[in-house]
């Protein structure tokens, strides 16, 4: 247990902490805090896709019990969620990828969006006393290209199936937060992040990933779409907002706890993050070396070139604001990069998360 992790999160020590897709990207990041903050931590979830992956890489499963099942089978899920009787319950496992969700659409929506309802079926059924953060998406929000960010409040939707699965996913969680939670002991919220980044994301079609792929080779990175921007932002800036509305959740009182303002938060990047996609691997290329190419194609599927966050929810009602600015969100993600591409052990990986968790936390503890 990191005595830095433990000291700002000493409120996790002890307590009984359900993950879903734990195996993934954020959902490794998040179980490692979960972890050295003293929490007991069960994770669920279908075996790691990519190959590496963060999850072994990075020994992960050290410290948590891992059990490898289906999001969709309800009568798994129901044991597993029984069994480890948790007081918070953080479900991130998804079909995350857009350009993967045209071609498995109806995988797609079953596992956002069926596998949401699973969670929140047996939630409501069992009526536990625990607090469920529900990760969804910046993308649930219907895209109108805006120059300004999305507020909680904007309208759902989706011109992609991914898009279109999560603002579904979106839709039964605010049906189970009116028809149910404000009568059980269940207290749940939907938290939506920006585009993150960070060490140890080798998902399939995802920008950072191939890029420091290609860039090791030392072959020039092909880009789609230079121009879209997005609300970029490290891994640790999502988490830790998470972590802030499931906290807060804890100790809500009853009299806000039917208060729709807090039902729902975005959390994303300081506005000078809004960056484009030739902004960032420009940013990549400075730190690695390389170079990269322009393939843009017309006929591509379509992906939004146009994607902003409003943050000023989290910020007047959780007190919580990004902490990284956009040199040190792409350090600490090369940083990590270097390690594994320079044969750096699981111990020395699982190390190299435990010390970036606790240097985030030390400057948030400054600059906050």
């Amino acid at each position: 247990m990191d005595t830095t992790i433990s000291k700002h999160y000493g409120w996790l020590k002890g307590r009984r902490v359900f993950v879903t897709g734990h195996t993934g990207f954020k959902g490794s990041w998040l179980s490692r805090w979960l972890i050295e903050a003293g929490a007991i931590v069960t994770g669920y979830s279908l075996p790691p896709e990519s190959s590496p992956n963060l999850f072994k890489a990075a020994s992960v499963a050290d410290g948590l019990t891992h059990l490898e099942a289906d999001l969709l089978d309800y009568n798994s899920l129901e044991l597993a969620i029984s069994k480890a009787n948790p007081e918070f319950v953080f479900h991130l496992a998804a079909q995350a990828l857009v350009r993967r969700s045209y071609s498995e659409p109806h995988y797609t929506s079953m596992v956002n969006y069926v596998g949401t309802l699973n969670i929140l079926e047996i939630l409501r059924n069992r009526n536990l006393p625990c607090v469920a953060v529900l990760v969804t998406t910046d993308k649930c929000y219907r895209n109108e290209e805006w120059e300004f960010g999305y507020r909680e409040n904007d309208a759902l939707g989706g011109k992609d199936p991914y898009s279109a699965s999560k603002a579904a996913a979106e839709t039964v969680i605010g049906a189970y937060q009116h028809s149910y939670f404000q009568k059980t002991n269940v207290r749940a919220v939907s938290v939506r992040a920006g585009n993150v980044i960070g060490g140890g994301d080798w998902s399939e079609d995802r920008l950072v990933p191939d890029c420091m792929k290609t860039l090791f080779k030392g072959e020039p990175v092909s880009i789609r779409q230079p121009g879209a921007f997005r609300p970029w932002q490290h891994v640790l800036e999502a988490l830790r907002g998470y972590l802030t509305a499931a906290r807060w959740w804890d100790n809500a009182p009853e009299e806000v706890i039917s208060d729709q303002c807090y039902w729902n938060f975005n959390f994303g990047p300081k506005l000078d993050l809004n960056k484009s996609v030739g902004d960032l691997v420009e940013g990549l290329v400075k730190l690695v070396g390389g170079s990269w190419i322009d393939v843009s194609d017309p006929d591509q599927p379509h992906e939004a070139t146009r994607l902003y966050l409003s943050i000023d929810r989290a910020f007047h009602l959780l007190n919580w604001s990004p902490i990284l600015n956009w040199e040190e969100t792409l350090d600490f993600t090369v940083e990590w990069y270097k390690a594994h591409h320079l044969g750096a052990s699981e111990e020395e990986l699982q190390s190299l998360m435990r010390s970036q968790i606790s240097d985030f936390l030390n400057l948030a503890a400054k600059r906050e």
